[in-house]
Formats: C-alpha cells, sequence, structure tokens
C-alpha cells in the first residue's frame, strides 16, 4: 500500500513538472518584466516631449524676435507664423532698396564735403598769400631830423626787423630805437625811431631798404 501511494505521487509530480515546462514562464515573471521595461520606455517618452517642448520654445522665440523687426504698424496685433514670414518676406526687399539709398546718400555726403573742403583749403592758401603780400609802410617827422616808421606786415612775410635795420645802417641812418610787436591774426608790427636827412629820405633810399613790397 506504501509502494502504491509513493508510484501514485511520483507520477504526479512527474506530470506536474511536465505540464509547468510545456506552459512556460510562469505569469508573475511576465508581469516582473513588464515593470522592468515601463521606466526605460516611460523615460524615452518623458524626454521627447521635453525636447519637443524646447524646441518649439525656441522657435515661437525666433518667430517674435522676427516679428520685432517689423514695423511698428505691422505689430499692432499678434501676427500668425505664416503671416509673419509672409510680411517678412515683403518687408526685405524694401529694406534692401532703403540702404542702397542711403549709401548714395552717405557717397554724396562724402563726395561733397571733400569738395568743400578742397575748396576751403585752396581759399585758405589764397588768403595767406595774399596777406603775405600784403604790407603797410607809415612816416611820421618828428621834427627835422627824426622820423618815427611804423612797418606793417604779416608773420608770413620775409622781411625780419633785423635785416631792416641793417640796410637802414648801411645807407646811412641811425636807428634811435626799435620795437615790435605782433597781434591777432598774425600781423607783426615795427616800430623804428630814426635819425635820417630829409633828403636822404625824400630819396626814396628808406622805402628801397626797407624791402617791404606793398
Amino acid at each position: 500500500m506504501s509502494n502504491t501511494l509513493n508510484n501514485y505521487f511520483h507520477r504526479e509530480t512527474e506530470a506536474s513538472a511536465a505540464s509547468f515546462a510545456e506552459e512556460g514562464q510562469p505569469p508573475f515573471q511576465t508581469e516582473v518584466e513588464l515593470n522592468r521595461s515601463t521606466p526605460s520606455t516611460m523615460a524615452k517618452r518623458l524626454y521627447h516631449n521635453a525636447s519637443e517642448r524646447d524646441r518649439r520654445k525656441k522657435i515661437n522665440t525666433l518667430y517674435s524676435t522676427l516679428r520685432s523687426l517689423l514695423p511698428k504698424a505691422d505689430q499692432a496685433e499678434k501676427l500668425s507664423v505664416p503671416d509673419t514670414v509672409s510680411w517678412m518676406l515683403k518687408y526685405i526687399p524694401e529694406l534692401e532698396q532703403q540702404v542702397e539709398v542711403l549709401i548714395q546718400k552717405k557717397e554724396e555726403l562724402i563726395s561733397r564735403i571733400s569738395t568743400q573742403g578742397e575748396q576751403i583749403h585752396q581759399e585758405n592758401q589764397r588768403t595767406i598769400v595774399g596777406r603775405s603780400s600784403l604790407s603797410a609802410v607809415s612816416a611820421n617827422w618828428l621834427n627835422d631830423n627824426e622820423v618815427m616808421i611804423q612797418i606793417s606786415i604779416y608773420k608770413v612775410h620775409k622781411s625780419p626787423l633785423a635785416d631792416i635795420l641793417l640796410n637802414l645802417e648801411k645807407d646811412g641812418f641811425l636807428v634811435l630805437n626799435a620795437s615790435s610787436f605782433e597781434c591777432f591774426g598774425g600781423r607783426i608790427f615795427h616800430n623804428l625811431h630814426l635819425q635820417v636827412c630829409v633828403m636822404l629820405f625824400v630819396n626814396c633810399f628808406l622805402p628801397s631798404k626797407l624791402k617791404v613790397n606793398g
């Protein structure tokens, strides 16, 4: 009787093992694997959603910046993305034309300024040359043999006071006193107190020896 029961339980155990092998993995193992794969899938989905939100945010920022470049009149109401692109395609050629006009105006102004600068330079040169040749000499007799001479010349004039005095002394003029000062504008005044013979002065020795060209 005991052997019979042992054989029965042995056969049942083998049958259960065979049935378990045929059915494959138990249900709880499938659930564990599903639970293991779910966090990875969810993480990928969350990452994808976050990336998509960032992408859309960047695009919206770019379109907002693009919209801000439009004229104020076109910013009265918020334009849609297609309208923004359409307005920009129309606005860019207009900007290019305005830039071309401004470049042309700039070149004209530069040319005009250059021409005016050259004219001013030439005028200044003519003025300097004219002033250098403009001199004045005046004489005031103090007595029969003394005369006060005033010479007015521009600084650029090549008639140093030392040369004038040297020429006067060579021709017999006695220099009693001499002074010189410069005024605003580059004009120099020489004041000469000379002792001179009237006939010598009248005979035009003084103008020739002063070497001051009128």
